[in-house]
Order: C-alpha cells, then structure tokens, then sequence
C-alpha cells in the first residue's frame, strides 16, 4: 500500500510592514517601553532573527513605528475637524487635547520624547500648515500669525500633556472654554496693537 506524501508547506517570511504594524500596535497598547525584540518576536510569533535581517536596529525600527504613528495622527486631527462643530483652528486644537486622551501611549510618543539627538522635525510642517491657515483667516502677516499659533498652542499642549500624564482630566466643553479665552485674548491684544499703530500713523 502506497501512502501519499504530503508535503509542509513553507512558514511565511516575516516582512519589514508586517513588523512595522506590529510593533505600532504594541507601542499604542503598551507603550514605548513594552517593544523590545523579545517582545515584538513573541508578538509576532517568529525568532529575532527576522527583525533585524530587516532593520539593523531597534532605533531604526522605531523611528519607523514614529514615522507611522505621525501619520495615524494626522489622519485622526484632519478626520476630527472635518466632522467638529467647531471652526477649523480650534477643531485642531480640540482634536489634539481629545488625542491624547483617546491614543495616550502615541501621543507619549509623538509628543512627550526627547527630542535632543533628533535632526528632522516632522511637526514643523503642520505647524507652518496651520500657520498659513491664520495668516489667511485672520489677515496676520507670518511673523505674528506663527506668534499667536506658537502661544495658543502652548496652552493647547499644556492641557493635552496634562492629561496624558493624568495630572488632569477636563471634560470637552470646559476645555473648549480654555481654548476660547485664550484665542479672543489673543485676537483682543492684536486689535488693540493695530489700532495704536494706526494712531501712531
């Protein structure tokens, strides 16, 4: 009697992506601190081998999982003004408070790392992005349009920061009411500046 061989078929390889998305999850569930190679190899069910065949380091592999959390966040901020009641620039600082509230660990590691070695700002174009957005709206020319966004979003992070240590936890209407009456103070001292210079004219 003749048995028919049946042949394993080959374990699929472990990709670069497929470590990438793995270790994004990690990082969102756990935070930074839980990816390790042990980790993310017992994740991903193979050896530590296929990590680094495909990046040489962790650190390369996390600037990777930053590259694509960047990106999850800019889709969650441009998703959330385009369905906010609430006008365009103040959508993106509400958007930003509810982020960290909603994706703690990524906002940790978007926004609360030490960036000391780092040579690329990846925030830098959506700060100038936004900035270009007052200029338009509110007829600022660039140096003060990044001066009003640069002391605005100062309050916007503190509050998000807060809450992502839970040092504090502000329900969305009063943090609405924070972000409003730092907005009209700001517009109040720039009407009052145009205003003296309109006189001293």
């Amino acid at each position: 009697m003749r048995y028919k061989r049946f042949e394993v078929p080959p374990k699929a390889k472990t990709n670069r992506q497929q470590i990438i998305d793995t270790a994004f999850e990690m990082v969102r569930e756990n935070g930074v601190e839980s990816l390790n190679a042990r980790n993310l190899a017992r994740r991903i069910g193979c050896s530590t081998q296929p990590l680094f065949y495909n990046f040489s380091t962790m650190e390369e592999l996390l600037a990777s999982v930053i590259y694509k959390a960047n990106e999850f966040y800019h889709s969650y901020i441009w998703q959330a003004m385009s369905e906010s009641k609430y006008p365009p620039y103040k959508a993106s600082g509400m958007a930003y408070i509810q982020f960290s509230k909603d994706e703690r660990n990524l906002f940790n590691l978007l926004f609360m790392r030490d960036r000391t070695n780092e040579k690329e700002d990846v925030q830098n174009a959506s700060f100038e992005e936004i900035v270009s957005m007052l200029m338009a709206n509110y007829d600022l020319p660039h140096e003060e349009a990044q001066l009003f966004h640069l002391e605005m979003w100062s309050v916007v992070h503190g509050i998000a920061a807060m809450q992502a240590t839970s040092f504090l936890n502000l329900d969305a209407d009063m943090a609405s009411t924070c972000l409003t009456n730092v907005f009209e103070g700001l517009k109040l001292r720039l009407e009052l500046r145009k205003k003296e210079q309109e006189k001293g004219e």
